[in-house]
């Protein structure tokens, strides 16, 4: 089950949101959820994704390298490297779906469990190693798809409301033609967003760009 992290809803943070968005392009309509979105390629104040994009970028070098799987070194990244290569000729809603399983297997981590923080974005290797939340899942997700090709303007991390939980959670949107399909730690298949009701994003977020979203 997600726990809540209100820190995500606090009127802080949607106070700064808004104010980043002043200078934002105009409103534009789309569907995800029902919303309306603006969009800004700010992203000063979103510090956990641009980190946690740039310690990934340090750590991809390395992921090609030899693992002799040892009682101590399960081998996790070359594992998921040689998963991946392996789907690279499916057709691309079956990687989504092989995807969204393969990451799902993981166990579910709080991270003041799992790092002693309220709030910390994973890198695929710290993921893979320790576990994680939803959000992880999700960067994990996020970056599989980028190694098979999927253009990142096409995929979204979205931090949104669970309101029949009444939590906050964050999920993968991958736009495929007119669909935004969703990659969720909660759901086992990848499903349309539109088949979700209890989902109200509060900001959405890719490499350069992000969104905040209003009803």
């Amino acid at each position: 089950m997600v726990q809540s992290k209100s820190k995500w809803l606090s009127i802080a943070v949607i106070v700064a949101v808004q104010l980043i968005l002043l200078n934002a392009p105009a409103l534009a309509a789309v569907n995800l959820f029902g919303t309306k979105e603006l969009s800004s390629t700010k992203l000063e104040k979103f510090e956990k994704w641009t980190s946690v994009l740039e310690r990934y970028s340090k750590d991809e070098p390395n992921e090609l390298a030899k693992c002799q799987i040892t009682a101590a070194e399960p081998c996790h990244i070359a594992k998921w490297r040689i998963f991946l290569n392996k789907l690279k000729d499916i057709a691309p809603l079956d990687q989504l779906e092989y995807v969204n399983k393969y990451m799902n297997q993981y166990a579910y981590l709080l991270d003041p469990i799992n790092y002693g923080k309220k709030d910390y974005w994973a890198t695929p290797k710290e993921f893979m190693y320790r576990t994680g939340d939803c959000e992880d899942y999700a960067i994990s997700k996020y970056i599989s798809l980028v190694h098979l090709g999927w253009p990142k303007e096409n995929m979204r991390i979205v931090v949104l409301q669970d309101q029949n939980l009444n939590v906050a959670h964050a999920i993968l949107v991958v736009y495929v033609n007119d669909q935004a399909l969703v990659l969720d730690n909660q759901i086992p298949q990848v499903i349309d967003s539109t088949r979700i009701k209890h989902y109200k994003p509060i900001f959405s977020i890719t490499d350069g760009r992000w969104w905040l979203h209003r009803s």
